[in-house]
Protein backbone atom coordinates (compact mmCIF):
# COMPACT_ATOMS: atom_id res chain seq x y z
CA UNK A 1 0.00 0.00 0.00
CA UNK A 2 2.69 2.37 1.03
CA UNK A 3 4.75 1.21 -1.85
CA UNK A 4 2.00 2.03 -4.43
CA UNK A 5 1.43 5.42 -2.89
CA UNK A 6 5.13 6.20 -3.12
CA UNK A 7 5.18 5.40 -6.87
CA UNK A 8 2.20 7.66 -7.40
CA UNK A 9 3.90 10.52 -5.57
CA UNK A 10 7.14 9.99 -7.60
CA UNK A 11 5.32 10.00 -10.91
CA UNK A 12 3.38 13.14 -9.96
CA UNK A 13 6.57 14.87 -8.91
CA UNK A 14 8.28 13.90 -12.14
CA UNK A 15 5.41 15.23 -14.19
CA UNK A 16 5.44 18.53 -12.23
CA UNK A 17 9.18 18.90 -12.82
CA UNK A 18 8.79 18.06 -16.47
CA UNK A 19 6.02 20.66 -16.82
CA UNK A 20 8.07 23.30 -15.07
CA UNK A 21 11.12 22.54 -17.23
CA UNK A 22 9.08 22.85 -20.44
CA UNK A 23 7.67 26.16 -19.36
CA UNK A 24 11.15 27.41 -18.56
CA UNK A 25 12.46 26.28 -21.92
CA UNK A 26 9.60 27.97 -23.69
CA UNK A 27 10.23 31.21 -21.86
CA UNK A 28 13.93 30.99 -22.54
CA UNK A 29 13.27 30.31 -26.26
CA UNK A 30 10.81 33.17 -26.35
CA UNK A 31 13.38 35.44 -24.78
CA UNK A 32 16.02 34.32 -27.27
CA UNK A 33 13.58 34.83 -30.16
CA UNK A 34 12.78 38.32 -28.94
CA UNK A 35 16.45 39.18 -28.62
CA UNK A 36 17.22 37.88 -32.12
CA UNK A 37 14.22 39.71 -33.56
CA UNK A 38 15.25 42.93 -31.87
CA UNK A 39 18.80 42.52 -33.15
CA UNK A 40 17.52 41.99 -36.70
CA UNK A 41 15.22 44.98 -36.41
CA UNK A 42 18.14 47.03 -35.18
CA UNK A 43 20.25 46.03 -38.19
CA UNK A 44 17.41 46.77 -40.62
CA UNK A 45 16.85 50.13 -38.94
CA UNK A 46 20.57 50.93 -39.17
CA UNK A 47 20.61 50.02 -42.91
CA UNK A 48 17.56 52.14 -43.50
CA UNK A 49 19.18 55.05 -41.72
CA UNK A 50 22.38 54.72 -43.78
CA UNK A 51 20.45 54.48 -47.08
CA UNK A 52 18.37 57.47 -46.10
CA UNK A 53 21.43 59.49 -45.33
CA UNK A 54 22.99 58.47 -48.71
CA UNK A 55 19.83 59.36 -50.64
CA UNK A 56 19.61 62.65 -48.83
CA UNK A 57 23.24 63.40 -49.73
CA UNK A 58 22.55 62.56 -53.39
CA UNK A 59 19.48 64.77 -53.44
CA UNK A 60 21.44 67.63 -51.98
CA UNK A 61 24.30 67.14 -54.45
CA UNK A 62 21.87 66.96 -57.41
CA UNK A 63 20.14 70.06 -56.16
CA UNK A 64 23.40 71.92 -55.97
CA UNK A 65 24.31 70.82 -59.54
CA UNK A 66 20.93 71.94 -60.86
CA UNK A 67 21.29 75.24 -59.07
CA UNK A 68 24.79 75.74 -60.43
CA UNK A 69 23.67 74.84 -63.98
CA UNK A 70 20.70 77.13 -63.62
CA UNK A 71 22.90 79.96 -62.39
CA UNK A 72 25.37 79.32 -65.23
CA UNK A 73 22.54 79.34 -67.78
CA UNK A 74 21.27 82.55 -66.28
CA UNK A 75 24.71 84.08 -66.48
CA UNK A 76 25.15 82.96 -70.07
CA UNK A 77 21.68 84.09 -71.10
CA UNK A 78 22.29 87.41 -69.46
CA UNK A 79 25.51 87.90 -71.37
CA UNK A 80 24.30 86.46 -74.72
CA UNK A 81 23.07 89.68 -76.19
CA UNK A 82 26.27 91.50 -75.41
CA UNK A 83 28.54 88.63 -76.57
CA UNK A 84 26.97 88.60 -80.05
CA UNK A 85 28.11 92.14 -80.72
CA UNK A 86 31.70 92.54 -81.92
CA UNK A 87 32.80 95.73 -80.23
CA UNK A 88 35.62 97.58 -81.95
CA UNK A 89 36.77 101.17 -81.87
CA UNK A 90 37.62 103.44 -84.79
CA UNK A 91 41.31 102.49 -84.76
CA UNK A 92 40.48 98.77 -84.94
CA UNK A 93 37.97 99.46 -87.69
CA UNK A 94 40.68 101.12 -89.76
CA UNK A 95 43.16 98.31 -89.11
CA UNK A 96 40.61 95.66 -90.09
CA UNK A 97 39.65 97.73 -93.16
CA UNK A 98 35.93 97.45 -92.42
CA UNK A 99 33.93 99.05 -95.21
CA UNK A 100 30.21 99.61 -94.83
CA UNK A 101 27.53 99.06 -97.39
CA UNK A 102 23.83 99.86 -97.46
CA UNK A 103 21.52 96.94 -98.15
CA UNK A 104 19.49 97.57 -101.27
CA UNK A 105 18.67 96.45 -104.81
CA UNK A 106 21.30 95.43 -107.31
CA UNK A 107 22.04 93.55 -110.50
CA UNK A 108 22.98 89.92 -110.71
CA UNK A 109 24.68 88.42 -113.73
CA UNK A 110 22.90 85.59 -115.50
CA UNK A 111 25.49 82.91 -116.20
CA UNK A 112 25.61 79.52 -117.88
CA UNK A 113 28.22 76.92 -116.97
CA UNK A 114 29.35 74.59 -119.77
CA UNK A 115 31.96 71.83 -120.01
CA UNK A 116 34.76 72.24 -122.51
CA UNK A 117 38.04 70.89 -123.82
CA UNK A 118 41.23 72.64 -124.85
CA UNK A 119 42.23 71.76 -128.41
CA UNK A 120 44.88 72.91 -130.86
CA UNK A 121 44.13 75.99 -132.91
CA UNK A 122 43.59 74.46 -136.35
CA UNK A 123 44.29 77.83 -137.96
CA UNK A 124 47.81 77.69 -136.52
CA UNK A 125 48.58 74.04 -137.24
CA UNK A 126 50.75 72.36 -139.89
CA UNK A 127 50.93 68.68 -140.87
CA UNK A 128 54.17 67.90 -142.71
CA UNK A 129 53.78 65.25 -145.40
CA UNK A 130 56.61 64.39 -147.84
CA UNK A 131 55.50 65.05 -151.40
CA UNK A 132 57.40 62.05 -152.75
CA UNK A 133 58.51 58.68 -151.38
CA UNK A 134 61.98 58.06 -150.09
CA UNK A 135 64.27 56.72 -147.38
CA UNK A 136 64.95 58.78 -144.23
CA UNK A 137 68.61 59.73 -143.95
CA UNK A 138 68.45 62.39 -141.20
CA UNK A 139 65.96 63.39 -138.49
CA UNK A 140 66.89 66.72 -136.94
CA UNK A 141 63.83 67.49 -134.76
CA UNK A 142 62.10 65.66 -131.94
CA UNK A 143 58.88 66.03 -129.95
CA UNK A 144 58.61 69.29 -128.06
CA UNK A 145 61.23 71.11 -130.10
CA UNK A 146 60.57 74.71 -131.05
CA UNK A 147 61.08 75.29 -134.76
CA UNK A 148 61.04 78.29 -137.08
CA UNK A 149 59.74 78.65 -140.58
CA UNK A 150 62.24 77.27 -143.13
CA UNK A 151 64.22 75.30 -140.55
CA UNK A 152 65.33 71.80 -141.66
CA UNK A 153 63.29 69.03 -140.03
CA UNK A 154 64.56 65.92 -141.85
CA UNK A 155 66.36 64.79 -145.01
CA UNK A 156 65.09 62.07 -147.34
CA UNK A 157 66.82 60.30 -150.19
CA UNK A 158 64.39 59.96 -153.10
CA UNK A 159 64.79 58.48 -156.54
CA UNK A 160 61.70 60.30 -157.71
CA UNK A 161 63.35 63.58 -156.78
CA UNK A 162 66.39 62.62 -158.84
CA UNK A 163 64.12 61.97 -161.79
CA UNK A 164 62.46 65.36 -161.36
CA UNK A 165 65.79 67.15 -161.18
CA UNK A 166 67.07 65.28 -164.22
CA UNK A 167 63.97 66.28 -166.14
CA UNK A 168 64.57 69.88 -165.18
CA UNK A 169 68.21 69.80 -166.30
CA UNK A 170 67.24 68.17 -169.57
CA UNK A 171 64.51 70.76 -170.13
CA UNK A 172 67.01 73.53 -169.45
CA UNK A 173 69.45 72.11 -171.99
CA UNK A 174 66.73 71.73 -174.56
CA UNK A 175 65.71 75.35 -174.12
CA UNK A 176 69.29 76.42 -174.71
CA UNK A 177 69.62 74.30 -177.85
CA UNK A 178 66.29 75.27 -179.36
CA UNK A 179 67.00 78.90 -178.55
CA UNK A 180 70.24 78.73 -180.49
CA UNK A 181 68.55 76.93 -183.40
CA UNK A 182 65.76 79.45 -183.48
CA UNK A 183 68.17 82.40 -183.64
CA UNK A 184 70.14 80.79 -186.46
CA UNK A 185 67.02 79.91 -188.49
CA UNK A 186 65.74 83.39 -188.03
CA UNK A 187 68.95 84.87 -189.43
CA UNK A 188 68.97 82.47 -192.39
CA UNK A 189 65.35 83.27 -193.17
CA UNK A 190 66.04 86.98 -192.99
CA UNK A 191 68.90 86.48 -195.45
CA UNK A 192 66.57 84.52 -197.71
CA UNK A 193 68.81 81.46 -197.37
CA UNK A 194 66.30 79.15 -195.71
CA UNK A 195 62.60 78.87 -196.15
CA UNK A 196 60.22 80.55 -193.77
CA UNK A 197 58.83 77.18 -192.71
CA UNK A 198 62.14 76.14 -191.19
CA UNK A 199 62.18 79.36 -189.22
CA UNK A 200 58.63 78.69 -187.99
CA UNK A 201 59.46 75.11 -187.04
CA UNK A 202 62.43 76.30 -185.02
CA UNK A 203 60.20 78.78 -183.18
CA UNK A 204 57.68 76.06 -182.45
CA UNK A 205 60.38 73.79 -181.04
CA UNK A 206 61.63 76.61 -178.81
CA UNK A 207 58.15 77.19 -177.47
CA UNK A 208 57.69 73.51 -176.65
CA UNK A 209 61.07 73.43 -174.90
CA UNK A 210 60.14 76.42 -172.76
CA UNK A 211 56.84 74.80 -171.81
CA UNK A 212 58.65 71.64 -170.72
CA UNK A 213 61.15 73.72 -168.79
CA UNK A 214 58.46 75.62 -166.94
CA UNK A 215 56.74 72.35 -166.12
CA UNK A 216 59.98 70.94 -164.69
CA UNK A 217 60.50 74.06 -162.59
CA UNK A 218 56.95 73.96 -161.25
CA UNK A 219 57.34 70.34 -160.24
CA UNK A 220 60.49 71.12 -158.29
CA UNK A 221 58.80 74.08 -156.62
CA UNK A 222 55.89 71.83 -155.72
CA UNK A 223 58.32 69.37 -154.15
CA UNK A 224 59.59 72.11 -151.89
CA UNK A 225 62.70 73.34 -153.65
CA UNK A 226 63.26 77.07 -153.66
CA UNK A 227 64.03 79.05 -156.82
CA UNK A 228 67.55 79.55 -155.53
CA UNK A 229 68.02 75.81 -155.15
CA UNK A 230 66.67 75.21 -158.63
CA UNK A 231 69.03 77.74 -160.17
CA UNK A 232 71.92 76.13 -158.31
CA UNK A 233 71.21 72.87 -160.09
CA UNK A 234 72.44 74.35 -163.35
CA UNK A 235 75.55 75.68 -161.66
CA UNK A 236 76.31 72.37 -159.91
CA UNK A 237 74.91 69.62 -162.13
CA UNK A 238 77.09 66.98 -160.49
CA UNK A 239 75.57 67.63 -157.07
CA UNK A 240 73.48 64.79 -155.60
CA UNK A 241 70.01 64.84 -157.08
CA UNK A 242 68.40 62.50 -154.53
CA UNK A 243 68.63 64.71 -151.43
CA UNK A 244 65.17 65.91 -150.38
CA UNK A 245 65.13 68.43 -147.51
CA UNK A 246 61.97 68.79 -145.41
CA UNK A 247 61.58 72.21 -143.77
CA UNK A 248 59.16 73.73 -141.26
CA UNK A 249 56.33 75.66 -142.93
CA UNK A 250 55.49 77.72 -139.80
CA UNK A 251 56.90 78.78 -136.47
CA UNK A 252 55.74 76.51 -133.67
CA UNK A 253 56.30 73.43 -131.54
CA UNK A 254 56.62 69.83 -132.70
CA UNK A 255 53.57 68.12 -131.13
CA UNK A 256 53.62 64.90 -133.20
CA UNK A 257 56.45 62.93 -134.82
CA UNK A 258 56.14 59.82 -137.01
CA UNK A 259 59.53 59.43 -138.62
CA UNK A 260 62.60 57.32 -137.79
CA UNK A 261 66.04 57.02 -139.31
CA UNK A 262 66.21 54.56 -142.21
CA UNK A 263 62.42 54.37 -142.57
CA UNK A 264 60.95 54.17 -146.05
CA UNK A 265 58.25 56.77 -146.44
CA UNK A 266 55.37 57.01 -148.83
CA UNK A 267 54.14 60.29 -150.20
CA UNK A 268 51.05 60.32 -147.94
CA UNK A 269 52.70 59.83 -144.53
CA UNK A 270 52.32 62.64 -141.98
CA UNK A 271 55.76 62.71 -140.41
CA UNK A 272 55.52 65.88 -138.26
CA UNK A 273 52.80 68.06 -136.78
CA UNK A 274 53.76 71.60 -135.83
CA UNK A 275 51.45 73.75 -133.73
CA UNK A 276 51.60 77.38 -132.76
CA UNK A 277 50.72 77.08 -129.07
CA UNK A 278 50.56 80.83 -128.49
CA UNK A 279 46.82 80.46 -129.04
CA UNK A 280 44.48 77.54 -128.33
CA UNK A 281 40.81 76.80 -128.84
CA UNK A 282 38.34 75.94 -126.10
CA UNK A 283 35.55 73.84 -127.58
CA UNK A 284 32.36 73.98 -125.49
CA UNK A 285 29.41 71.58 -125.60
CA UNK A 286 26.17 73.57 -125.61
CA UNK A 287 23.00 71.58 -124.74
CA UNK A 288 19.79 72.20 -126.60
CA UNK A 289 18.19 74.15 -123.73
CA UNK A 290 21.00 76.75 -123.73
CA UNK A 291 21.41 77.22 -127.48
CA UNK A 292 19.03 80.17 -127.57
CA UNK A 293 21.19 82.03 -125.02
CA UNK A 294 24.66 81.45 -126.52
CA UNK A 295 25.88 83.99 -129.08
CA UNK A 296 29.18 85.13 -130.51
CA UNK A 297 30.90 87.94 -128.63
CA UNK A 298 29.70 86.90 -125.17
CA UNK A 299 32.24 87.20 -122.36
CA UNK A 300 33.41 83.83 -121.08
CA UNK A 301 35.47 82.87 -118.04
CA UNK A 302 37.52 79.71 -118.56
CA UNK A 303 38.49 77.77 -115.43
CA UNK A 304 40.99 74.93 -115.31
CA UNK A 305 41.18 74.61 -111.52
CA UNK A 306 44.05 73.09 -109.53
CA UNK A 307 45.53 76.51 -108.76
CA UNK A 308 45.62 77.69 -112.37
CA UNK A 309 44.36 81.28 -112.76
CA UNK A 310 41.18 81.71 -114.76
CA UNK A 311 41.28 83.28 -118.22
CA UNK A 312 38.77 85.52 -119.94
CA UNK A 313 37.77 85.23 -123.58
CA UNK A 314 34.84 85.65 -125.93
CA UNK A 315 32.68 83.28 -127.93
CA UNK A 316 34.11 83.42 -131.45
CA UNK A 317 32.03 80.71 -133.12
CA UNK A 318 28.75 78.87 -132.57
CA UNK A 319 28.12 75.89 -134.83
CA UNK A 320 24.88 75.99 -136.84
CA UNK A 321 24.72 72.18 -136.60
CA UNK A 322 24.00 69.88 -133.63
CA UNK A 323 25.50 66.49 -132.95
CA UNK A 324 22.98 63.73 -133.70
CA UNK A 325 24.09 61.58 -130.77
CA UNK A 326 24.56 64.14 -127.99
CA UNK A 327 22.13 66.80 -129.28
CA UNK A 328 24.70 69.46 -128.41
CA UNK A 329 26.25 72.18 -130.51
CA UNK A 330 29.80 73.48 -130.56
CA UNK A 331 30.77 76.89 -129.25
CA UNK A 332 34.38 78.04 -129.43
CA UNK A 333 36.58 80.45 -127.51
CA UNK A 334 40.06 81.48 -128.71
CA UNK A 335 42.48 81.90 -125.80
CA UNK A 336 45.96 83.48 -125.77
CA UNK A 337 48.45 80.99 -124.38
CA UNK A 338 51.85 82.69 -124.09
CA UNK A 339 52.87 80.76 -120.96
CA UNK A 340 51.63 77.38 -122.29
CA UNK A 341 49.42 76.72 -119.25
CA UNK A 342 46.41 75.86 -121.41
CA UNK A 343 47.41 72.41 -122.64
CA UNK A 344 45.40 70.79 -125.44
CA UNK A 345 43.53 67.74 -124.20
CA UNK A 346 42.61 69.15 -120.78
CA UNK A 347 39.01 69.54 -119.67
CA UNK A 348 37.82 72.94 -118.47
CA UNK A 349 34.68 74.67 -117.22
CA UNK A 350 33.41 77.76 -118.96
CA UNK A 351 31.13 80.37 -117.38
CA UNK A 352 29.33 82.40 -120.02
CA UNK A 353 27.74 85.72 -119.09
CA UNK A 354 24.49 85.97 -120.98
CA UNK A 355 22.81 88.96 -119.28
CA UNK A 356 21.77 90.68 -116.02
CA UNK A 357 18.66 90.76 -113.82
CA UNK A 358 17.56 93.37 -111.26
CA UNK A 359 16.89 92.00 -107.73
CA UNK A 360 15.46 93.70 -104.59
CA UNK A 361 18.39 92.90 -102.29
CA UNK A 362 21.97 92.11 -103.34
CA UNK A 363 25.21 92.12 -101.30
CA UNK A 364 28.83 91.31 -102.15
CA UNK A 365 29.76 87.67 -101.76
CA UNK A 366 32.53 88.51 -99.27
CA UNK A 367 29.94 90.05 -96.93
CA UNK A 368 28.45 86.56 -96.34
CA UNK A 369 30.16 84.57 -93.58
CA UNK A 370 29.47 81.11 -92.17
CA UNK A 371 28.81 81.00 -88.43
CA UNK A 372 27.52 77.89 -86.66
CA UNK A 373 26.67 76.38 -90.07
CA UNK A 374 24.51 79.36 -91.00
CA UNK A 375 25.02 82.32 -93.29
CA UNK A 376 25.38 85.65 -91.50
CA UNK A 377 25.99 89.28 -92.37
CA UNK A 378 27.60 91.60 -89.82
CA UNK A 379 25.18 94.51 -89.36
CA UNK A 380 26.27 97.79 -87.80
CA UNK A 381 24.78 98.33 -84.33
CA UNK A 382 25.57 100.70 -81.51
CA UNK A 383 29.11 100.04 -80.37
CA UNK A 384 30.06 97.49 -83.02
CA UNK A 385 28.74 94.85 -85.40
CA UNK A 386 26.26 92.07 -84.82
CA UNK A 387 26.01 88.89 -86.92
CA UNK A 388 22.58 88.60 -88.48
CA UNK A 389 21.34 85.32 -89.96
CA UNK A 390 20.30 85.61 -93.60
CA UNK A 391 18.90 83.34 -96.30
CA UNK A 392 20.82 83.57 -99.55
CA UNK A 393 19.47 82.98 -103.04
CA UNK A 394 21.22 83.06 -106.38
CA UNK A 395 24.94 83.71 -106.65
CA UNK A 396 26.69 85.10 -109.70
CA UNK A 397 30.14 86.60 -109.99
CA UNK A 398 30.91 88.59 -106.84
CA UNK A 399 27.29 89.24 -105.76
CA UNK A 400 24.71 87.26 -103.78
CA UNK A 401 20.94 87.61 -103.61
CA UNK A 402 19.47 87.96 -100.08
CA UNK A 403 16.03 86.40 -99.65
CA UNK A 404 15.46 87.15 -95.95
CA UNK A 405 17.17 88.29 -92.76
CA UNK A 406 18.37 91.67 -94.01
CA UNK A 407 16.28 94.74 -94.68
CA UNK A 408 16.81 97.43 -97.27
CA UNK A 409 18.63 100.43 -95.81
CA UNK A 410 20.53 98.51 -93.11
CA UNK A 411 24.23 99.22 -92.79
CA UNK A 412 26.42 96.13 -92.98
CA UNK A 413 30.08 95.18 -93.37
CA UNK A 414 30.43 94.90 -97.13
CA UNK A 415 34.14 94.29 -96.67
CA UNK A 416 35.88 92.92 -93.59
CA UNK A 417 33.24 90.39 -92.54
CA UNK A 418 35.83 87.63 -92.27
CA UNK A 419 37.97 89.79 -89.99
CA UNK A 420 34.97 90.51 -87.74
CA UNK A 421 34.21 86.80 -87.58
CA UNK A 422 37.82 86.09 -86.59
CA UNK A 423 37.68 88.69 -83.80
CA UNK A 424 34.44 87.20 -82.53
CA UNK A 425 35.73 83.61 -82.54
CA UNK A 426 39.02 84.58 -80.89
CA UNK A 427 37.12 86.39 -78.14
CA UNK A 428 34.77 83.44 -77.56
CA UNK A 429 37.66 80.98 -77.39
CA UNK A 430 39.37 83.14 -74.79
CA UNK A 431 36.16 83.39 -72.75
CA UNK A 432 35.64 79.60 -72.75
CA UNK A 433 39.26 79.00 -71.80
CA UNK A 434 38.92 81.39 -68.83
CA UNK A 435 35.67 79.76 -67.72
CA UNK A 436 37.29 76.33 -67.86
CA UNK A 437 40.00 77.43 -65.40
Amino acid sequence: MKEGKGKTIFISSFLVLLLLGGLGFLRFGEYKLVVVQKHAESEIHDEHDEQGEHDEHNREQHGREIAEAHNEDKEQSGEHASEEVVKIDDLQRMKLDIQLGTAGPGKLSVEIDLPGEIVLDADRLAHIVPLLPGVVREVRKKLGDTVHRGEVMAIIESRELADAKSAYLAASERVSLTQTTFIREKQLWQKKINAKQEYLDAGNSLAEAKIAHRSAVQKLLFLGLSKTSINDLKKHPDKSLTRYVITAPIDGTVVQKHITLGEKLSDDTAIFTIADLNHVWVDLSVPQKDLVSIKTGQKTLISLGFGTPDAEGKISYVSPMADKKTRTSLARVVLPNPDRRWRPGLFVKARIFVGEIQLPLVVPKEAIQRLENESVVFVEVKGGYEPKHVTVGRTAGSNVEILSGLSAGEKYAAKGGFELKSVMMTRDMGAHAGHGH
